[in-house]
């Protein structure tokens, strides 16, 4: 087996980012005065998240497998990395919700009850540090896998 140092050395990378994001998210307001343009904004993560997937896919191929690289190398090495990311994801979330920004659940609440989105008990559930925990366990290595999946396609080289 191939050394992962890559893999880890842009899962930790992308754990920072994400933790970067989530105070520029709070600092912009996306917590609090504009909790109702969250759900947009924090979409475009995905940007800065799929840029650290081509990076590394790109370094694997120039580093360790000498500027050529298949599909299915590349597919590993995003899995890989997948795996280091979302071993982090819950110090990611619990950084984000406990330190960062302790106020995002009550605000969420709120937006989401007086908007009728939610009941309050629903809300309360929904927005909770468990809920949030167990959600990002489960979408980081699905996204990291379907992300994979397309960046090893661009990267690959033989």
């Amino acid at each position: 087996m191939k050394k992962i140092n890559i893999e880890l050395k842009w899962g930790i990378f992308f754990t920072l980012m994400m933790i970067v994001w989530m105070i520029l998210e709070k600092v912009s307001g996306l917590y609090s005065t504009h909790i109702d343009k969250h759900a947009t904004f924090t979409n475009f993560v995905s940007i800065p998240a799929i840029l650290m997937y081509v990076f590394a896919l790109l370094e694997k191929r120039r580093k360790d497998y000498k500027g050529s690289m298949t599909y299915l190398q590349g597919f590993k090495t995003g899995l890989w990395m997948t795996l280091v990311i979302t071993l982090l994801t819950p110090l990611t979330q619990y950084l984000t919700v406990v330190v960062i920004s302790p106020e995002f659940f009550p605000n969420m609440i709120a937006y989401t009850v007086e908007k009728g989105i939610y009941t309050p008990e629903g809300a309360e559930k929904y927005f909770s540090l468990g809920n949030y925990m167990i959600q990002s366990l489960l979408f980081a290595p699905v996204m990291g896998i379907v992300t994979t999946a397309i960046v090893a396609i661009f990267t690959r080289r033989r």
